[in-house]
C-alpha cells in the first residue's frame, strides 16, 4: 500500500514539473474567474473585421492531468479518444468563424505540396480550480460555504497560458504567413478540475460546465473536491505566437461519490466515458446537439468575435 502511495506521489509530482510553458509574456495574463463565460483577452481584434480570415490548427489532445497522464485516458489509434479527434476536427473543417468566412486548414497541403509537420511546443491553455500555493500537484484551496452556497469571490477557478517555444512560434509564422491569414486557433481536448458547488436551502450540487452549460451532481458529491471535466480549451494567436485571447468549455463532468470524496479521491475520466460523449447531447438546448460539437462551435465563435 505504501509503495503504491509513493507511485502515485512520484506519478503526480513528474506530471507537475512536466508543466509546459511559463506564462509571461505570453500574451494574455493570468484570469481568476468565479463564473463563466471561461474567456480572458481582448475581444476587438482584426478577426472581427470584415473580409478577416483566421486559421486553424488540428485539435490536439494533450495529457496533463496532475493524476499523472498514465491515468488519463489513451489516445492511441483506434482509441474512443482518436475517435473523437477525428470527428471533432471534421466539425471544425464545417465551422464558420463569426465573421461568416471559413477558417483556413493549417498543416495540410497546398499548391506547393505537403506541408512541413508542426515543430516545437504550442502555447497551453491551462484552466481548472484555484490550488493551494499555485502548485499544480496540491490540493484544490479551501473555500468557505454556507447555506445558500459559496462565496462568489471565493470560489474562484485559474485560466492561463503558457509560452510556446521558440520552434514553434517560427514554425506558427510561417505557416500563417504561407495560409495567408494573421491570426490562428490553437485547440486542445483535455482534462480539468472544476469546484463543486451548491444552491439554495436544498443544497443542491451541479458544476458550471461553460457558457450557459451546467450539469446536475448527485445530492451526495462532496463539496470538498473537484470533479474532474473533460473540456476544449482555446487560444487565438498572433504570428508572433503570443495569444490575444483564450477561453475554455467544459464538455461533461465525471461524477464523484460520496465515499471517495471522503478518502480524498477523484472520479476519474475514462476511455468508455469518452466513448459514451460522442453521442452524449444537451438536452437543455434547442434540437439537443451534440455536447462536443456545442462546446467546440461556442469556443471557436468566442475566441474569433
Amino acid at each position: 500500500m505504501l509503495r503504491q502511495f509513493a507511485l502515485f506521489a512520484l506519478v503526480a509530482l513528474a506530471s507537475a514539473c512536466a508543466t509546459t510553458g511559463a506564462t509571461l509574456g505570453s500574451g494574455v495574463g493570468d484570469a481568476m474567474l468565479s463564473r463563466p463565460p471561461w474567456y480572458a483577452g481582448a475581444r476587438a481584434t482584426p478577426v472581427a473585421t470584415a473580409g478577416a480570415r483566421v486559421g486553424v490548427a488540428p485539435i490536439a489532445y494533450q495529457k496533463q492531468d496532475i493524476h499523472g497522464e498514465v491515468f488519463d485516458p489513451s489516445g492511441a489509434a483506434g482509441s474512443p479518444m482518436a475517435q473523437l479527434l477525428a470527428e471533432m476536427n471534421a466539425y471544425l473543417d464545417s465551422l464558420t468563424a463569426a465573421n461568416g468566412s471559413a477558417p483556413v486548414r493549417l498543416l495540410e497541403g497546398g499548391a506547393a505540396g505537403a506541408r512541413p509537420a508542426m515543430r516545437g511546443t504550442p502555447p497551453d491553455v491551462r484552466f481548472g480550480c484555484l490550488r493551494e500555493g499555485n502548485l499544480p500537484a496540491n490540493d484544490c484551496e479551501a473555500r468557505g460555504d454556507s447555506v445558500l452556497g459559496r462565496d462568489a469571490n471565493l470560489n474562484q477557478m485559474k485560466l492561463e497560458v503558457g509560452r510556446p517555444s521558440a520552434e514553434w512560434t517560427s514554425w506558427f509564422s510561417e505557416e500563417t504567413a504561407n495560409s495567408g491569414v494573421e491570426h490562428a486557433l490553437v485547440i486542445t481536448i483535455e482534462l480539468g478540475e472544476y469546484i463543486v458547488r451548491q444552491r439554495g436551502f436544498r443544497s443542491l450540487k451541479y458544476v458550471e460546465l461553460g457558457s450557459n452549460h451546467r450539469q446536475d451532481l448527485p445530492w451526495l458529491t462532496s463539496l470538498e473536491r473537484p470533479v474532474q471535466v473533460l473540456q476544449l480549451t482555446g487560444a487565438l494567436v498572433g504570428r508572433d505566437g503570443k495569444a490575444l485571447r483564450i477561453g475554455a468549455e467544459g464538455i461533461v463532468a465525471k461524477r464523484s461519490g460520496i465515499v471517495a470524496s471522503g478518502f480524498g479521491l477523484t472520479a476519474l475520466i475514462t476511455d468508455d466515458d469518452v466513448a459514451a460523449l460522442r453521442t452524449l447531447r444537451r438536452g437543455d438546448l434547442p434540437g439537443r446537439p451534440l455536447a462536443w460539437q456545442e462546446a467546440l462551435r461556442t469556443l471557436v465563435k468566442e475566441l474569433t468575435r
